[in-house]
């Protein structure tokens, strides 16, 4: 097995595209867990951002044509936009539910070290976010949490660079006047 997990994701996805299940396995689980993370930081529900993950590969498994290799897009900042157009559909389909200021926002994590973590200001932090407009919080969540490039980040949301920068800016402004003590 451990030939599958040396392939590029363009060999694993050429081979997925030939209905291979154990390049389809490999790509999963190379790539989960990232995708995963970023879902997570949208919907702040362990089962919904699995739910969208898990929607996400079935779909690539159902249709493996959808992602074209000559269009010199790697795999991984087109499967981006694809959790992240997923994430933003979830959000629209939900009403927002106002979370009082005690409440800590879920984690994956045991509630003892969420305690530890999580301490009052970055609930309000994370609130603050979360009220930020959808294209200022997914620029934020690719930047700073998934560690993306600039470009990278621009690329997935479909934007240009300068574009990105701005909606940077705004964010950490907003963010900026309204953690003010």
């Amino acid at each position: 097995m451990t030939g599958w997990e040396q392939k590029t994701d363009a060999e694993l996805l050429s081979r997925i595209q030939e209905g291979s299940h154990l390049a389809f396995a490999a790509l999963v689980r190379r790539h989960s867990g990232q995708f995963y993370r970023l879902a997570y930081r949208f919907t702040r529900q362990q089962t919904e951002a699995e739910d969208i993950v898990q929607d996400a590969f079935i779909k690539l498994w159902a249709h493996p044509g959808l992602w074209r290799p000559g269009a010199n897009v790697k795999f991984t900042t087109w499967f981006y936009r694809i959790i992240v157009n997923r994430c933003l559909d979830s959000a629209k389909k939900k009403k927002p539910i106002a979370l009082p200021d005690e409440m800590q926002i879920a984690d994956a994590r045991p509630s003892q070290e969420q305690e530890a973590i999580f301490s009052e200001t970055q609930r309000k932090l994370e609130k603050e976010i979360a009220a930020l407009p959808a294209r200022q919080r997914t620029a934020l969540n690719l930047c700073f949490h998934e560690e993306l490039s600039n470009q990278e980040a621009a690329d997935i949301m479909g934007v240009k660079l300068k574009a990105l920068q701005s909606l940077l800016m705004r964010a950490k402004t907003t963010l900026k006047e309204t953690m003010r003590p």
